[in-house]
């Protein structure tokens, strides 16, 4: 029997709901490109519902435990004493999110004797050191697709509330002034703005999309240059580098994962060649911007403003500067968590773990890493130190 090992974000500080806003979702039955929605035998949740946290459980215990496997779920995840390396040595399976990543190192793979599987409920696995998973045939996968529409949401809205001054307009409202001035000072319309993507995949492309009908110009770079049908639809202009796309940008947004090719991109240098007065959005990963090369950036007005829900580490630290530094609209890891997602990925977690079990293939579509090498949306969308390998 298989040993599950399951970490996941605390319950609200209110605790477990009782009651939620809405009483049902819409459906999703398949995805923008045709990939159908996560297709499990069964699932023990409502949609809807915060599976996510401990209490949620992903939904998970009642279909492992009526096979006669062992889920223990944690939200302790840091620190040699934590529950997640108390319970890691003989755990054959580890699932973790993104929002609160269980950091896979190396040390950590080398330690799990019994480790076959990592999950990521969610979409990025970089909390995975994947040279080490190849190294120790740990197959790595996640559930592609599920959240990156919520994502997408989330990078419109940010470019639309720093752009339009939103947040600092709210806390005028909510601390019962009027002042307009205050609130328009910094405000400007989108409408004619130049828009850069970092990556245009299943996130970047979605965003284009949202993006077409507020008549701005449309910019992208990626490894992978979409269909020329694509970019005349939406009026792309394609750049062969994040360096040559950036100083035409009045926004930039980056939707690419974290790899050896990404990680540092946006360091002072780069930031320095972007527009006086340009936004940059992060809802990819941290590590891709160099934390304290945006605070000066923000500082001293060559970004107008900073916005995304990704930190290094996650849970960020009470002083991390990113919380204090100023024209941010910086939220925890929350924007491919919508409770909408949360069914998505929960139905993919579950599916990735019947085929597992019953030692059927993955989708391909869910697979980071297999039988020692990157592989489906892996070997599309990362890169590996080849040193190592």
């Amino acid at each position: 029997m298989a040993k599950v090992l399951c970490v996941l974000y605390d319950d609200p500080t209110g605790g477990y709901p009782a009651g939620y806003a809405r009483d049902d979702l819409p459906p999703i039955e398949s995805y923008p490109d045709g990939q159908s929605a996560p297709t499990p035998q069964g699932t023990d949740f409502t949609p809807g519902h915060l599976l996510g946290s401990v209490s949620g459980e992903l939904g998970l215990r009642a279909f492992l435990e009526s096979r006669g496997h062992t889920l223990v779920v944690t939200s302790d995840k840091d620190g040699d004493a934590s529950v997640f390396d108390r319970e890691l040595p003989d755990a054959d399976v580890v699932i973790s999110q993104p929002f609160w990543p269980a950091y896979l190192t190396a040390e950590r793979i080398a330690a799990a004797r019994n480790l076959q599987l990592a999950i990521t409920a969610g979409i990025g696995s970089d909390h995975v050191d994947l040279d080490a998973a190849i190294a120790h045939d740990v197959a790595v996968a996640e559930v592609t697709f599920s959240n990156s529409i919520s994502v997408a949401e989330h990078v419109v809205m940010s470019i639309l509330a720093l752009v339009r001054n939103y947040l600092p307009s709210n806390r005028v409202a909510g601390e019962g002034g009027w002042n307009i001035a205050d609130c328009v000072e910094r405000s400007y319309d989108l409408e004619g703005m130049h828009v850069g993507t970092v990556a245009a995949g299943r996130i970047g492309l979605a965003v284009l999309r949202r993006l077409a009908p507020f008549d701005v110009r449309l910019h992208y770079t990626d490894r992978h240059r979409l269909p020329s049908d694509v970019e005349e639809e939406l009026g792309l202009v394609f750049h062969e580098s994040t360096a040559a796309m950036v100083p035409h940008c009045d926004v930039v947004t980056i939707n690419a994962p974290l790899h050896p090719e990404t990680e540092g991109l946006f360091d002072a240098e780069l930031l320095s060649t972007m527009r006086r007065g340009a936004y940059l959005i992060n809802t990819a990963r941290a590590r891709i911007a160099d934390r304290d090369a945006v605070r000066e950036a923000l500082e001293s007005g060559r970004l107008a403003g900073y916005a995304g829900d990704v930190w290094y580490p996650q849970p960020a630290p009470a002083d991390h500067p990113w919380r204090t530094m100023p024209h941010h609209g910086m939220t925890p890891h929350i924007s491919g968590s919508s409770l909408s997602a949360q069914a998505r990925y929960a139905a993919g977690t579950r599916e990735i773990l019947e085929c597992w079990l019953d030692g059927k293939p993955i989708r391909d579509e869910y697979l980071i890493v297999s039988g020692g090498a990157l592989a489906g949306a892996g070997a599309h969308s990362y890169a590996v130190n080849e040193t190592t390998v």
